[in-house]
């Protein structure tokens, strides 16, 4: 059970929280927008980890407890995940504009699913500090 239990919380993201690097967060471009992704941390589901998919260009994983963000050119996005099926949310964004698309377990036929939805502002930035950074390294052109 303990050996089981510590592959599980080994699937959890680890690395600088939110609350630590914010202020690193570089500023958005003119002509663009950011999306954050984000998953609460949390043992149902830990296992699923996918890929996320944003016009068809993998920008991420979802991983539990953890949150990353791109800049995009405004214009509609479609935001997709796949494990036996595919989930996707589609959306647009402004420039200057920050969209949060939540990623959360849910359950499936034969192995679960990760469903996207859009994240009101308020509830994302209550979460957000909490997470673990799950990106690339930060940049002032990082993309």
């Amino acid at each position: 059970m303990g050996l089981a239990l510590a592959g599980l919380v080994a699937g959890c993201a680890s690395g600088v929280k939110h609350s630590e690097m914010a202020a690193s967060i570089p500023t958005i471009k003119q002509g663009e927008g950011r999306i954050y992704f984000l998953r609460s941390a949390s043992m149902l589901g830990a296992a699923l980890q996918p890929d996320i998919r944003l016009n068809d260009q993998v920008v991420g994983e979802s991983k539990p407890g953890g949150f990353f963000f791109v800049d995009r050119p405004a214009g509609k996005y479609v935001a997709a995940t796949a494990t036996e099926t595919e989930k996707t949310l589609s959306f647009g964004l402004d420039a200057g504009e920050t969209k949060y698309v939540r990623s959360s377990p849910s359950f499936g036929l034969v192995v679960g699913r990760i469903v996207l939805e859009l994240e009101t502002p308020e509830k994302a930035k209550e979460d957000l500090p909490s997470l673990s950074y799950t990106g690339n390294a930060l940049t002032p052109q990082a993309k």
